[in-house]
């Protein structure tokens, strides 16, 4: 159970959740109101009671987030049983809120914490799953590296009783040759970590998490300020970690295949070079336009090796471009897809999760952007253009085309704080991801039988 959730009720206030009409009856209600308590969204007012404090007054908010506010508005240590408003948005907008980075800084103060309510189970698995997708982005590069972040993949599989194993050194070399290029001039070493469950009759579902530990750029290397936040770009391994993690919790009717490219762009005698030609997995060759474009190489093996089990369905996670963010900012990811049906179900997954994410075009018309005049492709276009939908581009290169598939690009960080949403490392399309699979799955196995 997260700290900032407790089992019972036995010294726990109770937390009234109120709209603007209709809280006045309430006990207390009138000392509220001459404190200028409206009942608007989000507001919050504390109510005396014969030994102090006797309660509180909360608008409804618009959204799960919106209960993000609680854990530090309400009094250090204190426990809160919910009174209104729905179960699981609270349980799940209370744990976002109370989330804080504390590993090597311990926090100001602790969160006040919420009595689990029927119907908040559910909740718990998401926001335990968010809170380490978190941790890991929020983990400084010299603490998370290739190896700690395979490790991460194996305690969760522990947990789960899953399957896991590491593929590193020649076995990498010669089945992963794109993942071994973008990690080879990093004194630690890059590996694939391989996390399996389910039964065996299930439909499979393979998950791709871009793992790039710290990203300097290689030798096209990035400006300091770009640089700054690159302990990130193992943000999309993170977020696929977190969403593998939700679905075993939930016991979902699912097999799972989860692959994380975790490697360290770094700049050395060993790094790989601008213009080298590198062979994939699937035996197409690339031709190295950009060492800064590294994530997709890594992605192409992860498909390919995916795309070889002949899953019911393909999602890749990544930070991977500074186009998708110019065009839609930091909160809705980019989302590319080749199948109707899927795209269907995530985007209203989104919408019903209150995580919105925005689909952007695969545009084949600017597929021959990636030519290379040397090898199959290039991993980069030389036009200043439509940077998204052309790295998208080159990893559909990589997908079977019978099998739906689904690239999320997305940010993983708060620049500011929010409710719900603290700053540093965030989870972005987790909770989107988890919807739109499970109804992908039951809406296209009804069609089928």
């Amino acid at each position: 159970m997260l700290p900032c959730l407790v089992p019972d009720a036995v010294h726990a206030l109770p937390l009234h959740v109120v709209t603007p009409e209709g809280w006045e009856h309430l006990p207390g209600a009138g000392f509220a109101k001459a404190s200028g308590f409206t009942g608007k969204p989000g507001e919050i007012a504390l109510l005396p009671g014969e030994s102090g404090l006797g309660g509180a007054l909360f608008g409804l908010p618009k959204s799960a987030e919106g209960y993000g506010a609680l854990p530090y508005g309400l009094p250090e240590g204190s426990a809160w049983a919910l009174q209104g408003g729905d179960a699981f948005q609270a349980t799940l907008g209370w744990c976002l809120g109370a989330y804080r980075y504390t590993r090597f800084k311990p926090g100001k103060r602790a969160p006040a914490r919420l009595v689990t309510p029927p119907g908040g189970e559910a909740a718990q698995i998401q926001a335990t799953a968010i809170w380490r997708a978190r941790d890991l982005i929020n983990a400084p590069a010299n603490h998370l590296g290739p190896a700690e972040l395979a490790a991460a993949v194996g305690n969760v599989a522990a947990a789960h009783g899953a399957a896991f194993r590491v593929i590193e050194g020649e076995e990498l070399r010669q089945g992963f040759p794109a993942v071994h290029a973008v990690g080879q001039g990093s004194p630690r070493a890059p590996r694939v970590a391989v996390l399996e469950w389910g039964a065996a009759d299930a439909p499979l579902v393979a998950l791709c998490g871009k793992g790039v530990c710290f990203d300097t750029g290689g030798l096209d290397l990035k400006p300091p300020s770009g640089m700054l936040r690159m302990k990130k770009d193992m943000g999309g391994a993170a977020v696929m970690l977190g969403l593998a993690e939700a679905l075993m919790a939930a016991k979902a009717p699912i097999r799972l295949l989860l692959l994380v490219g975790a490697v360290e762009n770094s700049v050395s005698g060993e790094a790989f070079r601008p213009l080298d030609v590198i062979r994939t997995r699937k035996g197409l060759t690339v031709e190295v336009g950009n060492t800064d474009a590294e994530g997709r190489l890594v992605l192409s093996d992860l498909l390919t090796y995916a795309g070889e089990h002949a899953p019911r369905l393909i999602l890749n996670g990544c930070t991977l471009t500074g186009a998708a963010r110019v065009a839609l900012g930091p909160d809705l990811p980019a989302l590319f897809c080749n199948d109707e049906a899927l795209a269907g179900a995530l985007l209203a997954g989104g919408l019903a999760a209150g995580e919105p994410i925005w689909r952007l075009p695969l545009h084949d018309g600017y597929a021959n952007w990636l030519d290379s005049g040397i090898a199959d492709l290039n991993n980069v276009s030389t036009r200043p253009m439509a940077g998204a939908i052309v790295a998208a581009l080159f990893m559909k290169r990589f997908v079977p085309e019978a099998i739906p598939w689904a690239h999320l690009d997305l940010y993983g960080w708060n620049d500011a704080h929010r409710a719900g949403r603290p700053e540093g490392g965030e989870a972005t399309g987790l909770r989107a991801a988890l919807a739109g699979i499970l109804d992908f799955l039951r809406s296209t196995d009804k069609s089928t039988s």
